[in-house]
């Protein structure tokens, strides 16, 4: 898979490589978005120090970390190294001509074997290493670990000190590029089943089929991507077989407390706990419709949960519930039937998220006739919008239509009958109607748009497929 998109935290990186000043730069995010690769296509053409921290005991990874520093080129005497004081002062010793690179990857490792490792460093940094022609680089998969402790509560380093880079997945736009050969409506289905994550992109082969595809990186015993949840989960949690539960509940629909909870058979306070938990990881999302109460104000029964990973929500969707069949070898049925039920019906959520993001991105770039202050999903007791946003006065509504078919008349005039009979719609000072179709519309639809002032959008428009 070629390296695409990461053009800001190049630019960022580059920038901070280039200062005259020492930098301490700390690059987070979920795992499999791609960091460790994008750190190795950064040190190229540079002299650079990169250890990979284990989870291992402390004595045996500080051994391992003298060791790499000696066989790297140490100047200095080998007794400096005996101790992580001793080792990270020593940093600027290593032998590089120019700006001194350290790169140390999956530091949460070594922080599950010391505690002491953060407060150590802060304080050699500050006084020290602050000082020096170096460029260190900590590396870190544990995303809730850094907002938690280092952005919100600066436990960790004082933020003061050093430049904290997120690595998100990559967005559709970056995704669509690796699959040139692909439909349009075929990339937003590749992307509603891996999502941005750049290992699991790199599992498919542009040149074959969805069908092909998913039998051979997905729904097959040895394929790569078949256990991959479970790897994911044991890295930072326990109880796997209780979130395997509730992430089924979710990708089957239930996205309410009380709908989990009567799913699951978890009382709502218990099933809070996991969900916070996925909500750190990022695995999971808690929305709130735009039109109800701030999230601040909202209690354990409001909000709605979405599995925010694409791949989690299709791995739970449809090999979870179909792991005997593929012990049994069923392998090329259920490629068959599952690819054509996230052709037909499956991508359409995806398709919602990537409508609601284009009005989003429009909304930063002040594209929209009003300026929203808050963008998602609307639902109430009496009706659910895929796409809204609002000011507080206006406000947008939309619909989207996953379809082989041109969207009509008939839709548009069953978002206004939805808008009349909906008091939570009805009751703003003015609204902007929009519609978002795969497939394009009905001429009948078109002119009835200008005259009307309704705003259209297709999917070629939203996303150009010459990138």
């Amino acid at each position: 898979m070629s390296f695409v998109g990461r053009k800001e935290e190049s630019q960022e990186f580059d920038a901070r490589y280039r200062s005259t000043n020492a930098e301490l730069v700390i690059l987070y995010g979920r795992r499999r978005v791609g960091k460790t690769a994008f750190l190795q296509r950064f040190m190229q053409g540079k002299k650079s120090f990169f250890f990979s921290a284990t989870e291992s005991e402390d004595n045996e990874q500080r051994e391992r970390f003298k060791q790499k520093m000696l066989n790297f080129g140490f100047d200095g005497e080998p007794s400096l190294l005996n101790d992580w004081g001793g080792i990270f002062r020593s940093l600027i010793k290593l032998k590089m001509t120019g700006k001194a690179l350290v790169v140390i990857d999956e530091f949460q490792n070594l922080l599950k074997g010391n505690r002491e490792i953060a407060p150590i460093i802060q304080k050699i940094w500050d006084e020290f290493l602050s000082k020096k022609y170096i460029m260190l680089v900590l590396c870190e998969s544990a995303a809730n670990v850094i907002e938690n402790e280092v952005i919100e509560d600066k436990k960790f380093f004082h933020i003061h000190s050093a430049a904290v880079v997120k690595m998100k997945e990559l967005p559709f736009k970056e995704v669509m590029k690796l699959f040139p050969k692909y439909s349009l409506s075929e990339r937003i289905v590749v992307y509603s089943v891996l999502g941005g994550a750049p290992f699991y992109l790199k599992q498919f082969s542009p040149s074959v089929s969805l069908e092909e595809n998913l039998k051979r990186s997905i729904l097959s015993p040895g394929a790569i991507l078949y256990n991959e949840t479970e790897f994911i989960l044991k890295q930072d949690l326990r109880e796997t077989a209780t979130y395997n539960t509730i992430l089924s509940a979710i990708a089957h629909g239930c996205e309410k407390m009380v709908d989990i909870s009567q799913k699951t058979k978890i009382i709502p306070t218990k099933a809070n706990v996991y969900l916070k938990n996925l909500i750190d990881l990022g695995i999971v999302v808690k929305e709130y419709s735009i039109l109800g109460p701030a999230e601040k104000a909202t209690g354990l029964h409001n909000g709605a949960y979405r599995i925010a990973d694409n791949f989690f929500r299709f791995w739970y969707r449809f090999v979870y519930p179909n792991i005997d069949q593929i012990e049994l070898g069923e392998t090329e049925r259920l490629a068959k039937d599952i690819s054509e039920q996230v052709k037909n019906e499956y991508a359409s959520a995806c398709f919602v998220r990537l409508c609601i993001e284009y009005i989003r991105e429009r909304n930063a770039a002040n594209d929209l006739p009003f300026v929203a202050k808050r963008v998602g999903r609307i639902w109430c007791k009496e009706c659910a919008v895929d796409v809204g946003a609002t000011d507080g006065k206006t406000l947008l509504i939309g619909e989207c239509r996953w379809s082989d078919q041109p969207v009509g008349l008939e839709i548009l005039s069953a978002m206004r009958e939805k808008v009349t009979k909906t008091r939570e719609l009805s009751e703003k000072e003015d609204y902007v109607l929009c519609l978002f179709s795969k497939f394009g519309f009905t001429q009948a639809l078109i002119d009835e748009s200008n005259v009307s002032n309704i705003n259209l959008f297709d999917a070629v428009s939203m996303f150009d497929t010459t990138l």
